[in-house]
């Protein structure tokens, strides 16, 4: 009985992976999960002063995680491997889904805790307006993406275009990949993140002579910062301080934020419900 129950014991272990350590309600480190929307190294290089401030304001050790993609991030989470994570609205209420976890803090950009998606399109193709896009290549960012996938899709089901009868539907993995295909007239069209586009442009990454914006959405909650539920109310109380009382322009400058105010799940319903009108499931997403 001994041998069984210790063979059970390893099977368990093996099962849940790390999760029963992450679930640890007060860790000595915190694994700190951030979106994958630029290479690894680059997020952590410049999101150190972020580290860094977590460490001093916590009082405990940061460790940055950035992930494959959107997916392997909400995995991540679901079982138990992070401990606070930065997602997209779409991927957050993905996330909320399987995980027992809760938004605490967004970005606020010029007094706003909110943002907009952008459907462009290629100046080369004669694609000048949303119903210009019929027959032709629609870029989309990752499929867990709200402002490169959710967002610009509710634009074109308004003016009555579906993927697949009305449009062939590509998706690239991320937001500069998308503005950079429009460009090369790869694809004809695409949605990404208004701020995003707009930071291509003053780059010099994306011409205005090449690319226009054909719409712009309504206002979207801002991305959300994310604990497990589970943590330690003393601890979850420090990061929500943490993060809302932050004003250092090194460690905010990543995010291209004034700062972050609080939220909560609620906030997010909006997609939840536009999620709905596109008949997305999100279970299988």
């Amino acid at each position: 009985m001994k041998r069984i129950a210790s063979l059970l014991l390893v099977g368990m272990s093996l099962i849940l992976g790390t999760h029963a350590f992450a679930a640890n309600p007060d860790p000595g480190t915190l694994k700190v999960a951030l979106l994958p929307d630029e290479s690894p190294s680059t997020i952590i290089k410049n999101n150190q002063a972020l580290k860094d401030y977590l460490e001093k304001s916590l009082g405990k050790k940061v460790e940055l995680v950035v992930t494959t993609d959107y997916s392997s991030m909400i995995e991540a989470m679901r079982h138990g491997r992070l401990d606070l994570g930065f997602f997209g609205p779409l991927s957050y209420v993905l996330a909320k889904s399987k995980s027992d976890i809760e938004p605490f803090a967004a970005m606020q950009k010029k007094g706003k805790a909110t943002y907009r998606g952008v459907v462009i399109g290629s100046i080369a193709s004669g694609v000048n307006s949303i119903e210009d896009i019929k027959g032709k290549k629609m870029a989309y960012g990752d499929t867990a993406s709200t402002s490169s996938h959710l967002i610009p899709k509710s634009i074109l089901k308004a003016k009555g275009l579906e993927p697949k009868r009305d449009y062939e539907e590509h998706f690239l993995g991320s937001h500069d990949a998308v503005a950079l295909n429009v460009q090369n007239n790869n694809a004809q069209a695409g949605g990404l993140s208004e701020s995003i586009f707009n930071m291509l442009v003053e780059k010099g990454t994306i011409s205005l002579k090449k690319v226009k914006v054909l719409a712009v959405s309504k206002e979207f909650p801002e991305y959300p910062w994310v604990m497990r539920s589970n943590l330690a109310p003393a601890l979850k109380e420090k990061i929500r301080a943490a993060f809302t009382g932050l004003n250092d322009p090194a460690v905010l400058k990543p995010f291209k934020a004034d700062g972050f105010v609080a939220i909560t799940d609620k906030d997010y319903d909006v997609v939840r419900d536009l999620a709905k009108i596109l008949n997305l499931d999100l279970a299988k997403m």
